[in-house]
């Protein structure tokens, strides 16, 4: 597993397994009826796991942040039946009701410890806050006008360099919930933020308001210059959310994973955009067939994260980006491309834990009929490929009403992928193409002279392919919606 060493609760769990047969025989329990409608549809959509998680990272499922409740006894039980099926319970530190969040956290966090656990936590509620609408981080102009940049969503985004007296409170932020866990000896594993619409940002139209600011002139002489007001954007985004967020619970918990929505290594661009921004053709991009993938800054390393984050979700705009005729390939050909952008370019010592959806995300765009949902098998051989290229789990987001297939896909591939625990865990990947027609695409990891390995075909073409594997010809015969594993002999 890709987890650095000695990462406190994110070690070998064999009460996992035990979990998986204590919990079988208890699921009619009276107490069961007190668990949110989330958790109940997730324990419907989901088996006990086959083959047992051990050191592989939990399934982290957006609505099991529902699975935090005052009755301690029922916390216990729900914390059990979601390991019965590799999900962690996810509590969340609220700023606006501090105590409180504090107090549930805390609660969560000390059952985890007991059962050996990873603790994890949603802190997105702790790093907003930057751009608040105040005037003291506005853009100002020439004549000592305030501004905002109108192209953002809500308006509120204003000069980069303006917001370093915002530091004190976004750190006071974390440090309540960080010191109060370190005082009460209580672990903290994963962290993460969904942190998106704040903060120094260089897309839709802010390079506009910018350079009618008198203190970004000054401190970008080269402003004129997209790409170097796009590197000090960015270095200043950076350099807040390591100060104010990754910095703080480091120096507390030095083995804890940390990261982001959205901020992962990568090849120098962009190849997807989130529902607030627009294409803009001023800014530096490459083009294939309609898809304008966007120049995009290498920021991780000095957001201090200690886990990548890529986004890989089914924008609707996709679907008008490609001209393939097999519409799955239009999703999976840029889906695919996003994560293997991160798998390719993140160190192997760093875990990669992508964001996935599986409905089509029309917002912002208007509902179109002619767009054509991916289909399940695609989404689920998607999920293969990129676990077959260095993905190490997944975060499921998704909407209340989706909840039920969201669940049920996701959970059906990730614990099936158990199976090959140790090809994930310590296999190295053997191909990072794909092809840009809908054809054969192959994904596999290689241990020794074994290689597990995925065929998906999106055409009608049965013949076995031949890939190259160190120098070494592989050949891999078609296998329909399951796995392989080959030998290099």
């Amino acid at each position: 597993m890709k987890v650095r060493k000695g990462a406190g609760g994110l070690k070998s769990l064999a009460l996992s397994a035990i979990c998986i047969v204590a919990m079988s025989d208890s699921t009619n329990s009276d107490d069961l009826n007190t668990f949110p409608a989330e958790v109940h549809t997730i324990l419907d959509q989901t088996k006990p796991l086959t083959h047992a998680r051990r050191d592989r990272l939990p399934l982290l499922l957006w609505p099991a942040h529902t699975a935090v409740v005052e009755d301690e006894t029922a916390q216990r039980r729900m914390i059990r039946e979601l390991d019965s099926r590799g999900v962690a319970v996810l509590a969340t530190w609220d700023p606006s009701r501090k105590q409180e969040s504090l107090a549930a956290s805390m609660r969560v966090a000390r059952i985890q410890q007991e059962l050996d656990l990873p603790v994890c936590v949603n802190a997105n509620a702790c790093m907003y806050g930057f751009f608040n609408g105040d005037a003291s981080t506005a853009y100002v102009d020439e004549h000592g006008e305030t501004f905002f940049d109108p192209s953002i969503l809500g308006g509120r985004i204003g000069c980069p360099f303006r917001i370093d007296h915002q530091y004190a409170s976004i750190k006071k932020k974390v440090n309540f919930f960080v010191e109060a866990y370190k005082d009460a000896n209580l672990p903290l594993d994963f962290v993460f933020g969904d942190w998106e619409i704040d903060g120094p940002l260089e897309i839709n139209r802010a390079w506009e308001s910018a350079k009618r600011c008198a203190i970004a002139r000054e401190r970008i002489p080269e402003i004129d210059d997209f790409r170097a007001f796009q590197k000090a954007v960015r270095d200043k985004r950076s350099e807040a959310t390591q100060v104010c967020y990754s910095e703080q619970i480091l120096s507390k918990f030095p083995d804890a994973l940390i990261g982001n929505y959205g901020v992962y290594p990568n090849d120098g661009y962009r190849y997807w955009y989130d529902y607030f921004e627009v294409f803009v053709d001023y800014h530096p991009h490459k083009m294939e067939q309609r898809a304008p993938y966007r120049e995009w800054p290498d920021d991780w390393p000095q957001t201090g994260y200690t886990f990548a984050m890529p986004v890989v979700y089914p924008w609707a705009r996709i679907f008008g980006w490609y001209d393939f005729a097999n519409t799955d390939y239009r999703w999976f050909y840029n889906m695919l491309k996003v994560a293997t952008n991160a798998a390719k370019n993140t160190g192997r010592s760093i875990p990669i834990i992508p964001f996935v959806h599986y409905h089509t995300i029309f917002h912002p765009d208007e509902p179109d009929p002619t767009v054509t949902q991916m289909s399940e098998w695609a989404y689920q051989e998607l999920l293969w490929h990129m676990l077959l290229r260095g993905v190490d789990t997944f975060f499921l987001w998704c909407t209340e009403e989706e909840n039920v297939v969201e669940v049920r896909l996701l959970h059906e591939v990730w614990a099936a992928s158990l199976e090959y625990a140790n090809y994930l865990n310590r296999g190295t990947p053997i191909t990072f193409e794909l092809p840009d027609q809908a054809g054969t695409v192959v994904s596999g990891l290689r241990l020794g002279e074994k290689v597990l390995i995925r065929r998906s075909d999106f055409n009608d073409e049965a013949h076995p392919v031949t890939i190259t594997v160190d120098s070494r010809l592989l050949t891999v015969p078609q296998a329909e919606n399951r796995c392989q594993i080959l030998s290099l002999d």
